[in-house]
């Protein structure tokens, strides 16, 4: 679904089988964020869609986003010191961020890792794999 855009009646879907309930302003922002691959923060997504939809409040972005991360739907980064970026992706994945351009690459990685449900009579919730050094791009 990642390569096409979803429809309507596809986020809907997605939507429920997550308990969440669709709104035009959720279906907007998953949207956003499967279309989007390059990592927006809750400021990029509400500029863009502040636009289709002149009533949105960037309260009900970032409260969006909240609910989809909690809910399992989508990621919220924490791989650098600023904002919050959010990532939608049927794969497990790593981020690889470079500390010169501060551009966030997917990282897939060919590991079992991503399917721990405990590590050492832990409960895992969460697994987040982070790289940082300087992108091919800034090396040349």
């Amino acid at each position: 679904m990642t390569e096409t855009k979803p429809t309507t009646e596809q986020l809907k879907d997605i939507l429920e089988a997550h308990g969440i309930k669709p709104s035009f302003q959720r279906l907007s922002v998953l949207k956003y964020v499967m279309e989007h691959r390059d990592h927006p923060s809750v400021d990029v997504i509400f500029r863009n869609l502040k636009e289709q939809i002149p009533t949105l409040s960037r309260t009900t972005v970032y409260n969006t986003l909240s609910r989809l991360s909690r809910n399992g739907l989508i990621q919220s980064l924490t791989i650098n010191d600023g904002e919050a970026k959010f990532d939608y992706s049927e794969t497990a994945h790593a981020h690889f961020l470079c500390t010169r351009c501060g551009k966030i690459y997917d990282v897939f990685l060919d590991s079992d890792i991503y399917k721990m449900e405990t590590i050492d009579g832990h409960l895992v919730t969460d697994i987040q794999i982070n790289f940082k050094g300087i992108c091919s791009h800034c090396k040349q």
